[in-house]
């Protein structure tokens, strides 16, 4: 889920043709470098341009690094993970350490490959992003970025050099691509929108690993597919190696061994084999929870050694040495068994549990609070910048914290819940935990508010208000707009809820729908509301922001008048609860779209994306005159006094 022609700027070219110091052959040489932009027919437009470094007033918060994927090349080691790329010239040396979204574009580094590609002078190491295209890395430390203009065809999953020089490239839902120095196009048309996992092999034996569709092989201009009918234990691929013996897939279910495009045998049935790597005759196994196995390849043999401590999730080979990437370590293999481990390289010290951001807010003891989407949530002290985890069956997938007033607590919407914290405590302490049996009309909370009647609570089924009397709930039946409630804002002065709902906004006074506002009596542009907040103006009636899903932000007033905003990127999606609003500002995160800024003083909008981890902005948060910006890939803040 996440564009565009580069050329030649007028003030560029004048530059480049006052310089007397540049000659004809360097202007022509850099037009051939800059410009390289496809539009034709069957072909895909994209740009290669040399990587740029970005300037920006954002740091990192908590920032630090667990690698997840690496390589050699050029005599060093290149380890990446989602704070950026580390590059060591030897293990227990001082990195080079680029960042994501300031030395490296928004996007985290998710594979490797080293090859020479057709036209280039020497070999590269390419790197694939989530997002972001392919980042290649000469020997002479030259860096240039090949992004597609689809977001589709630059969201890469696996990448394959060919002895050719063409490059295939894997996608997550635009199927396989190929480069071949001067066009990117399909591979072949049958692939076209197939989410690749891996690819292994060469021009004429190209194996490719499906999410959905289990392995399809290519060969001699033939394609054929190989799936559970076929003998693969499941149709969802995790990764391909191929030895003179045989070729080897991973899937959830176990590792297939074909032979001549048939299925020879399944070893490790039942395992969720997640990475593989050959040694001599042996298959180490990178399993998802049930650590490392090793399994001999001689016939009829199918005993496996087994290292539980060990959770690889990457291998990777020096020529001489297995490496591999565990728990956000480097290991190299220091005998052909999978008990004999070394650490060569520890992955930096991390407060942080995650980098998936889904909620931020502050205590009222200046504490950070920050909630993950499959990680519970951390307590962050930014004098001491350490962090402390809670995460258990109901702290686990957090939508939305906020600081009650009333009860003095933190409390935490959750999937499997409602968690109230004690605020005061100097460790995260839940209090007490509210479900159904307590009176809510669902387990799964996806927002929280305050009004002077008490607490409203979002659910996917309805709301349910917790006042004096004791809980109340209302639905669609009740004249809500729609059950399932994403956001919450109020009026704390007064008993004023709205509710954004999938089905437009309702908007209560205590605890009865008053007024639905949506796309057949308003302005709204959609239904699907994802976040609202309340935006005092002073001299100027009550004012509403609204998150749309697809329709960006609008403006609504105390009598439910939806107005059109001037924004930089009107029909982008704004994440669930990612608006906020501060005396000088309004903002807004957006999936694709970066961080959307209305400037209250000109009322006008400003979209930034420049040194965010990722443009998928998910949270945010004010504190001290410092803006803290929470997305898929890390948090990120900024003095408010410095933005544009």
């Amino acid at each position: 889920m996440r564009k565009v022609a580069v050329g030649v700027s007028a003030v560029l070219l004048l530059a480049v043709l006052g310089a007397a110091c540049f000659s004809i052959f360097h202007l022509n040489s850099s037009l051939k470098t800059i410009r390289q932009q496809v539009g034709t027919e069957g072909n895909l437009p994209f740009t290669l341009l040399p990587l740029q470094t970005v300037r920006t007033a954002f740091e990192p918060v908590a920032a630090s690094n667990r690698y997840t994927t690496g390589a050699a090349f050029n005599g060093k080691l290149y380890l990446a993970g989602p704070g950026g790329l580390s590059i060591y010239n030897q293990p227990g040396s001082q990195p080079q350490l680029l960042h994501t979204g300031l030395d490296l574009p928004p996007a985290p580094i998710v594979a490797f490959a080293t090859g020479r590609l057709r036209g280039a002078a020497t070999t590269s190491l390419i790197a694939a992003t989530h997002g972001e295209g392919l980042l290649l890395f000469a020997t002479d430390g030259a860096t240039q970025q090949l992004r597609p203009a689809n977001p589709a065809d630059r969201d890469i999953t696996a990448i394959l050099p060919l002895a050719s020089g063409d490059l295939l490239i894997g996608t997550r839902r635009a199927g396989l691509l190929l480069y071949d120095g001067k066009t990117l196009r399909l591979f072949q048309p049958s692939f076209a929108n197939i989410p690749v996992t891996a690819l292994a092999g060469d021009e004429a034996d190209l194996w490719i690993g499906t999410r959905t569709r289990g392995a399809l092989h290519w060969h001699a201009g033939q394609l054929d597919t190989l799936d559970t009918t076929s003998g693969l234990p499941d149709p969802q691929v995790e990764d391909i190696v191929i030895s003179n013996t045989g070729v080897f897939i991973a899937t959830p279910l176990g590792v297939a061994q074909f032979n001549d495009g048939h299925r020879s045998r399944t070893l490790a049935p039942g395992l969720f084999a997640h990475a593989l790597a050959l040694d001599n005759n042996t298959l180490l196994i990178a399993t998802i929870d049930q650590g490392l196995h090793q399994i001999s390849l001689e016939p009829h043999a199918h005993a496996s050694q087994i290292n539980a401590a060990l959770n690889i999730t990457h291998f990777f080979s020096t020529g001489d040495n297995l490496l591999a990437i565990a728990d956000g370590n480097l290991l190299r293999q220091e005998q052909p068994n999978a008990h004999s481990w070394q650490t060569l390289i520890a992955a930096t010290a991390r407060s942080l549990a995650d980098s998936n951001v889904s909620a931020l807010t502050f205590s009222p003891s200046g504490q950070l609070w920050i909630g993950y989407f499959d990680r519970g949530l951390d307590v962050l002290d930014l004098e001491t910048n350490r962090a402390q985890h809670v995460e258990d069956d109901h702290i686990f997938c957090i939508n939305r914290i906020v600081a009650d007033p009333h009860r003095h607590t933190m409390d935490a919407a959750t999937a499997n819940g409602l968690v109230l914290f004690d605020a005061t405590s100097p460790t995260p302490k839940p209090r007490q935990v509210l479900t159904r049996r307590d009176g809510l009309i669902s387990d799964q909370v996806t927002d929280i508010a305050f009004s002077n009647s008490g607490m409203a609570v979002a659910t996917p089924a309805g709301l349910t208000f917790f006042t004096a009397s004791g809980p109340q709930s209302l639905y669609a039946f009740q004249g809500l707009a729609n059950n399932h409630v994403y956001t919450l804002a109020a009026e704390p002065s007064s008993g004023r809820v709205l509710a954004g709902t999938l089905g437009g906004i309702s908007i209560l006074n205590d605890a009865t729908v008053r007024q639905n506002v949506t796309l057949r009596n308003s302005g709204l542009k959609r239904n699907w509301i994802t976040a609202i907040t309340r935006v005092p103006q002073p001299g100027a009636p009550q004012t509403w922001f609204v998150g749309t899903y697809g329709g960006g932000v609008m403006q609504m007033d105390s009598a439910g008048n939806v107005t059109s905003m001037d924004t930089p990127a009107p029909t982008t999606v704004i994440n669930p609860n990612a608006i906020l609003a501060t005396p000088q500002h309004v903002f807004a995160g957006s999936l694709d779209d970066g961080l959307l800024v209305y400037i209250q003083s000109s009322r006008h909008w400003t979209r930034i994306t420049a040194g965010l981890p990722s443009r998928n902005v998910t949270a945010l948060a004010e504190n001290n005159g410092e803006l803290y910006v929470g997305t898929e890939n890390g948090i990120v803040r900024i003095a408010e006094a410095t933005l544009p």
